[in-house]
């Protein structure tokens, strides 16, 4: 082999990684066939939606208010708990039980101080609207122990297609303690029947020590959790550190490598773990060098979007877009900005309507309308 065919089988091949590569794929610019509505304003951190079968909506904001919207007009729900609203941590996310017709539950993630030690830790708790306050309030389940740090809570909820219920709690900081520890809450997504019970078939079941509401680990600070319309499975995104965001798919018992590999490293530029892949730990699908800082995500099924159905929208807090996600299987092909310079995306959900609905911070609840 000769020195022009040596270099032409290297460009090759750098060429034929990097196109394997998903930080690679370039994000494109944003094509302007929408407009935004604004539903509700004065929403200083919009967390989480849900809509009722009146098509009111409810909206979570983190320092613990609970505020309803019907027919253009906004109004807080009573008897909310008390939230632990400190760094990261407030009223988090809500989901309406998958057949709420005849299970009126509402489910809601917090931070809260309740159980051992000061500060607080993540909550997931079921409760009931009556006459525009919350009742029959149960917790479900509380990570432990608290702790007064203020960042990595997570949280959303999912229901998967068999109605089983998902919610994710962050490590809470603790890095190198809790992520990789079963024993230990934090750093995992949960997996519970809708009364808050342990399913028998969760991977830890049976573990002395464990505990058995995890299905997955090895998490940094969940706040994207969605079933996939098409194979039923749940995705996951999860911010890294400086560098390394991730879009995962949840595996019973899989564990997801943080902080043993990440594409990151630590905000003050040390070095966290030397590896990016390791046997025994699942890869993520996609990930983000620089981060986004993603928040909220959603599968377009509308048809409202035709360019967009069958692909993932995930909000951008620290760009401030809403980034478009075009997908072949469960391989990320492309890239599109959308809604740049919006503000920090909080959330992004596909409501009942078909229409595409954005928590943006300092603004409130945006509508995405397809131009005509």
């Amino acid at each position: 082999m000769n020195k022009i065919q040596f270099l032409l089988l290297a460009f090759f091949f750098s060429s034929s990684q990097a196109q394997t590569n998903p930080n690679d794929i370039p994000l494109q610019d944003e094509v302007k066939n929408c407009s935004f509505e604004t539903v509700a304003n004065g929403i200083p951190i919009p967390w989480g939606m849900a809509w009722l079968p009146d098509g009111s909506l409810l909206v979570t904001e983190k320092s613990g208010i609970l505020y309803h919207i019907k027919n253009g007009r906004k109004s807080q729900i009573k008897n909310v708990p008390e939230v632990y609203n400190h760094g990261q941590g407030g009223l988090l996310d809500i989901a309406l039980h998958p057949n709420y017709a005849k299970n009126p539950w509402i489910y809601l993630t917090l931070a809260s101080s309740e159980g051992e030690g000061k500060g607080g830790n993540t909550q997931l708790i079921r409760a009931k609207l009556q006459n525009g306050s919350l009742s029959a309030i149960e917790s479900l389940y509380k990570c432990a122990p608290n702790t007064t740090k203020g960042q990595h809570f997570g949280s959303r909820i999912a229901f998967d297609n068999a109605g089983y219920l998902y919610f994710s709690a962050g490590e809470r900081g603790d890095h190198f303690v809790n992520p990789q520890d079963i024993n230990r809450d934090n750093g995992k997504i949960y997996r519970l029947n809708d009364d808050g019970s342990i399913p028998k078939d969760n991977p830890f079941v049976g573990k002395t020590g464990a505990k058995e509401a995890i299905y997955s680990y090895g998490h940094r600070n969940p706040q994207g959790l969605a079933k996939n319309p098409v194979t039923g499975a749940i995705w996951e995104h999860e911010h890294g550190p400086k560098g390394g965001d991730e879009i995962n798919i949840i595996k019973k018992g899989a564990n997801y490598g943080w902080p043993i590999v990440t594409y990151g490293i630590d905000y003050d530029d040390s070095t966290i773990s030397t590896k990016k892949e390791k046997p025994g730990i699942e890869n993520p699908i996609y990930y983000w060098v620089p981060s986004i800082a993603p928040s909220g995500m959603a599968f377009v099924t509308s048809n409202r979007y035709p360019n967009w159905k069958g692909h993932l929208l995930v909000g951008s807090l620290k760009f401030q877009y809403l980034e478009l996600l075009k997908l072949k299987g469960n391989k990320v092909i492309a890239r599109q900005k959308i809604a740049t310079d919006i503000g920090r995306v909080r959330n992004v959900v596909q409501a009942p309507d078909g229409y595409i609905y954005i928590g943006v911070e300092g603004k409130g609840i945006i509508k995405i309308v397809p131009n005509k």
